[in-house]
């Protein structure tokens, strides 16, 4: 029992890991990326913003 203790233990530090070393920071990208993308294809498309 003690094992799989331990096992359960690793499994989530391996995926606290996983979610806040390399996802959260390439989902952060990937969303600011795609919104700076839609920004300038708008422009291209619609002109710049009137001021």
């Amino acid at each position: 029992m003690a094992e799989n203790g331990a096992q359960t233990k690793r499994d989530e530090r391996i995926a606290f890991i996983l979610l806040a070393v390399f996802l959260a920071p390439a989902l952060s990208v990937a969303i600011v990326g795609g919104y700076g993308f839609i920004v300038w294809m708008s422009q291209i498309v619609l002109g710049p913003p009137a001021g």
